[in-house]
């Protein structure tokens, strides 16, 4: 009997602001784990469609998100009308944090676990800023940071993951 490899996802998504129903999802990135490989893909601002987003979760068995379960699910099931807890696990690792009495936003938590940051300039706040600095001056630098910064935040969950010895 072969044996079945576990296919996990990582996700973070950047927005124009906290609502589902009147921002925008301008970043959507995803790192695909099989074994020891891994895959990082982006979608951005037009490029954000559904199939493309289903297809990159076909062999997906598991899906690991910060905040996900009240936000970037929720915003991708808004704005795209996929439910991605309908096509795999999802474990949310804020909930894993807090049972471990650790509370915060991601950066916080990164923080006191020692998980490092190359852009520890760059928040939600200023994600949002890099975004329309591109989409209204065409800023191309603004947009590698914003990916950049969205980057680091899904990579960074595969280390939050294995610090928190989560299978």
């Amino acid at each position: 009997m072969a044996h079945v490899q576990c296919c996990r996802a990582y996700l973070d998504i950047e927005t124009t602001g906290f609502s589902p129903y009147r921002n925008d999802l301008t970043v959507i990135g995803i790192c695909i784990e099989k074994g020891r490989k891994a895959s990082f893909r982006q979608f951005v601002g037009s490029g954000i469609s559904c199939n493309p987003i289903r297809r990159v979760f076909q062999n997906v068995n598991i899906l690991y998100t910060y905040n996900g379960a009240r936000f970037d699910l929720m915003f991708i099931r808004s704005k795209l009308g996929i439910d991605l807890s309908h096509l795999c696990v999802h474990r949310d690792l804020m909930y894993d944090c807090w049972s471990r009495n650790l509370y915060g936003g991601l950066k916080k938590v990164e923080k006191m676990l020692g998980i490092r940051r190359k852009l520890k300039d760059v928040d939600g706040r200023m994600a949002v800023q890099l975004w329309w600095n591109y989409r209204n001056n065409g800023c191309r630098e603004s947009l590698k940071k914003l990916l950049e910064y969205n980057r680091e935040d899904v990579l960074n969950l595969i280390y939050l993951r294995k610090k928190l010895n989560v299978a």
